[in-house]
């Protein structure tokens, strides 16, 4: 860490915080995964001395919050309403602290548009995207294939279709999908993906699968398998640590994130690109942070500890 990094988590560090809340389920389309991230953190808090309740956030969360007074909120949720801003929000405006970033890196990150923005801005690769309205995408073609189809607001590869080159019919979209999508060139090659930690790029992880790496690869048992530290060449690692501390930096990050690449080595470093970057990534036991975490001496309940003592309230 840098000096204003190692400064910032000695000041969190000093404070006294026993009483940790730990949300998690939620309304949203990741409600099973924040679930199991949710147990897994709580236990592992218990287990590092924590007092931990753990609350399933609901409409009913700021009256839980005051009757509670936790020290600590520690932020398990996904998807919309818990890693978009929202109820970093509503704990800024408690004057609560919390983990993982706040409400404008948050919110960024969720979109995916905006934080493509903001990567082209500080140098990053993206590939070529734009916005559409779902009805057109199921239409006809928007973009020549092969191209993915995804809501430009969620995450965990959640309501993602990805149309193959030379297809003749355009993807027809589920009724839940909402009304305007991200349609993006498709990036072929290897799934790379970093995670950030404060001020440190972790390592770098091959995800190999049998086909594409959807939710259930993600999150189901043997659905995919995890290579850390990455095979890949000196050069492409090093990018790969850059590229997702910068891209942290570049949305205002805090805590931990964890970004996305997509690499064709046929092409060297130039098929390297940023897919997108994870402002609460997954704590689940097939989770790629707490891998990385542990490849790098720092065991699970450690890396909850430290998101814990790192929390904080921008009031």
């Amino acid at each position: 860490m840098n000096g204003a990094g190692q400064a910032r988590v000695a000041v969190m560090s000093s404070r006294t915080a026993s009483n940790v809340a730990v949300l998690m389920g939620g309304p949203s389309r990741e409600r099973a995964v924040s679930l199991s991230s949710g147990r897994e953190c709580a236990a592992a808090l218990r287990s590092e001395g924590y007092h931990v309740t753990e609350i399933d956030a609901g409409p009913d969360l700021p009256a839980r919050l005051v009757d509670l007074n936790p020290d600590v909120v520690f932020n398990a949720l996904h998807g919309r309403w818990g890693e978009d801003g929202c109820v970093q929000g509503l704990l800024e405006w408690m004057g609560v602290p919390y983990t993982h970033s706040g409400v404008l890196a948050s919110s960024l990150a969720m979109d995916k548009e905006r934080s493509k923005e903001a990567f082209r801005r500080a140098g990053l690769p993206v590939v070529p995207s734009l916005l559409a309205f779902s009805r057109h995408v199921s239409a006809s073609h928007v973009m020549d294939p092969p191209y993915v189809v995804k809501p430009y607001n969620e995450g965990s590869s959640v309501g993602i279709y990805l149309v193959r080159d030379g297809a003749n019919a355009p993807p027809i979209l589920a009724d839940d999908m909402p009304e305007t999508v991200m349609v993006e060139r498709f990036a072929p090659g290897r799934e790379l993906t970093t995670t950030v930690m404060g001020d440190r790029a972790l390592a770098v992880t091959d995800i190999i699968t049998d086909g594409w790496y959807d939710y259930d690869a993600k999150y189901t048992q043997g659905g995919s398998r995890h290579v850390v530290p990455a095979q890949v060449p000196a050069q492409i690692h090093t990018a790969c640590l850059d590229y997702a501390q910068r891209a942290h930096d570049a949305l205002g990050c805090r805590g931990v994130s964890r970004t996305d690449f997509r690499w064709d080595e046929s092409r060297g470093l130039d098929g390297l690109v940023l897919l997108e970057v994870n402002t609460q990534p997954g704590m689940t036991p097939t989770s790629l942070t707490p891998e990385q975490a542990a490849h790098c001496g720092i065991d699970f309940g450690a890396l909850c500890r430290w998101m814990v003592e790192d929390a904080s309230c921008d009031r």
